[in-house]
């Protein structure tokens, strides 16, 4: 077949993206109890939802009071997006963004490997580590490693610069839901950074990267 040739329509299904996603975050407003959370975090909540595929999903998201605030506010002023995996990187729609930010992902830096094997952890908790002249003021989202999202908050209470906000979603079975707890429960010297989380064991790179959108522009969904 000439791979250029249109086939034949066997099946029904929608074809107009425009409509796709009208339709799709329609029946997500229609269906989805977003009452348990504050209206500053409905866009992301709704983000969340549309990349999980699961309007239950909102059951398990839970927040800082102030991260949309914070985070948007960062963004606003220019601040840098810090993240863990070069597919959350990716998933970052750089237009959303309010002040042409930066998106760094440190996980290919040549340095990582070694730091990894000095200090025996995953390459995502070394490259969490190269972060540290830039992390004053950052927006961090971590949707992949538990290890990152841990040693984040160990270089925290070591005292180095704190983030203006965290969009917490590792995804896994070891480690993924104790990381979350321990962001939303950690005792940092200055008090908490203002964080979003799934928790519990679903999350990943689409999720939060959904997230950071919404905050990024969180008019985009009223």
């Amino acid at each position: 077949m000439d791979s250029l040739r249109q086939p034949a329509r066997r099946y029904d299904y929608v074809t107009d993206g425009l409509e796709i996603y009208r339709r799709s975050f329609g029946m997500i407003r229609e269906e989805a109890d977003l009452s348990g959370l504050p209206s500053s975090l409905h866009a992301a909540a709704v983000r969340i939802i549309h990349a999980a595929g699961d309007v239950e999903i909102t059951r398990d998201i839970a927040a800082h009071p102030e991260v949309a605030t914070a985070a948007h506010t960062a963004l606003l002023s220019g601040a840098p997006v810090l993240t863990d995996s070069n597919m959350l990187a990716s998933g970052v729609t750089r237009r959303r963004l309010p002040a042409d930010n930066e998106v760094i992902c440190a996980l290919r830096d040549e340095r990582v490997p070694s730091l990894a094997t000095a200090w025996d952890t995953t390459r995502a908790a070394a490259a969490v580590s190269l972060w540290a002249d830039r992390l004053d003021g950052a927006v961090v989202a971590i949707g992949n490693a538990p290890t990152a999202l841990f040693h984040l908050l160990e270089m925290l209470h070591a005292g180095a610069p704190r983030p203006a906000a965290i969009v917490g979603m590792p995804v896994g079975f070891i480690g993924s839901a104790e990381s979350k707890v321990a962001l939303a429960k950690a005792d940092l010297p200055g008090g908490p950074v203002p964080w979003l989380v799934v928790h519990g064991r679903r999350g990943g790179s689409a999720m939060a990267a959904a997230a950071l959108n919404a905050l990024a522009d969180p008019d985009e969904l009223a």
